[in-house]
């Protein structure tokens, strides 16, 4: 059909000049799970190839997280908490468990072994998703082998998850009052070992990228978030600290034994996708001399709160003696007895703050929960961040957010 002969009242013909002066063309980017990094879909208004708005869809991953908890017991829901930031199930465990001691009022009494294995996981947790997060960012601006690199680490660090839970993936090894079990013999060492290499590798990728000029190209000067839209939006974690705030719950509210440690709270100055980047590769490193602290420090003793109300006792005892059969009957069919209140804790997961607000009228379940997810704060700011920037910017400054849509669809 040429264009004498076009009936532009037909529907559909003003396609034939989108791309006339004054014309805006709408188009859908995801949900397919390559282009943006999980179920997300991003429907942008362009003009030419610069993006003029954008409206984030989220809800393709929504799995009902708050209410299957105000049906399960404070333990049984452990394992749900996994699945928030499945890329670091460890750390949703340990923010979840302290919500619930803080309810029982016990937070303070773990043990100090227990408290240091818990950073250790946090920690482990950290540099894991992190890594994922360099290596996807750096594959979405074209750069695969640092994809490469980060991978191996990570399968480095769900070997030593295996050995410490026996699983690589969904660990739930927390416990309310402790945890599943001690460590694994040998266990440090492995850790030990790690570090080192990690530390390698992590010189390695900024020898690949960090004054590559592709990446360098793509990256510097790219989605600029300034620090005030940042705090409007709720932005938290990497995102936030690469604006040039130095905020961190372990150094502002700590929790555990952080305030016993000695690390550094890392910040950017522009707030683009280059400095997300180097706040997360400092991070690791941070995250490596934190390792190693408590590796050092690493106290004897129980991982668990002697309380039979709240904690499982021996399966030993369980066979042999009639109260410890008791405490484990009532635990494990009605949960522990939480005192009616409400609480809310939040810790600093690699995404950002993890909060859980627990409405309890007492019982074995809560009668109220919600989850404050970091990455549902942090994708909340792209219709702030996106307009201006090119259609080919964009996959890089999802990348740089790094978030993950299993604590966005809770």
């Amino acid at each position: 059909m040429t264009t004498a002969s076009l009936d532009f009242s037909e529907p559909g013909a003003r396609s034939f000049l989108a791309g006339a002066p004054g014309e805006r063309m709408v188009l859908n980017m995801g949900p397919s799970h390559p282009s943006t990094h999980g179920v997300l879909r991003l429907v942008l208004e362009l003009d030419g190839e610069v993006v003029t708005k954008a409206v984030p869809e989220i809800g393709y991953l929504h799995r009902g997280d708050e209410k299957i908890a105000e049906n399960t017991t404070w333990a049984q829901f452990i394992p749900y908490t996994d699945r928030l930031d499945y890329l670091a199930p460890l750390a949703n465990n340990v923010a979840y468990s302290l919500a619930v001691e803080k309810l029982f009022g016990v937070q303070e009494q773990l043990p100090r072994r227990c408290q240091y294995i818990r950073v250790m996981c946090c920690e482990l947790a950290r540099v894991s998703s992190h890594l994922l997060g360099v290596g996807c960012f750096a594959m979405d601006v074209g750069a695969m082998t640092v994809f490469l690199y980060t991978f191996t680490e990570r399968e480095r660090i769900y070997d030593l998850c295996e050995s410490l839970t026996g699983a690589r993936f969904t660990t739930s090894y927390t416990r309310i009052g402790g945890l599943a079990r001690d460590l694994p013999e040998g266990w440090l060492d492995q850790v030990a070992d790690f570090i080192p290499r990690c530390w390698k590798t992590l010189d390695e990728i900024e020898k690949l990228i960090s004054r590559n000029r592709i990446f360098v190209d793509r990256t510097k000067g790219i989605g600029v978030l300034k620090s005030e839209v940042a705090l409007d939006y709720g932005v938290t974690g990497p995102n936030l600290r690469s604006s040039g705030i130095a905020d961190d719950l372990r150094r502002k509210h700590p929790y555990l034994v952080y305030s016993e440690l000695d690390f550094e709270v890392v910040v950017g100055a522009v707030g683009d996708c280059y400095d997300r980047y180097l706040v997360r590769i400092e991070e690791m490193r941070q995250s490596l001399r934190i390792l190693k602290q408590c590796i050092a420090a690493m106290p004897d003793g129980p991982v668990n709160l002697d309380d039979p109300k709240i904690v499982l006792p021996k399966k030993e005892k369980v066979l042999t003696k009639m109260e410890e059969l008791i405490h484990q009957f009532i635990l494990v069919t009605q949960g522990a007895n939480a005192p009616a209140g409400e609480v809310w804790f939040e810790a600093e997961n690699p995404k950002g703050r993890l909060g859980f607000y627990i409405n309890s009228r007492g019982g074995g379940t809560p009668h109220r929960l919600k989850i404050r997810g970091p990455s549902f704060a942090n994708l909340s700011v792209l219709p702030a961040l996106l307009p201006g920037s090119m259609l080919s910017d964009v996959a890089a400054i999802l990348g740089s957010l790094d978030f993950v849509m299993g604590e966005c669809d809770r």
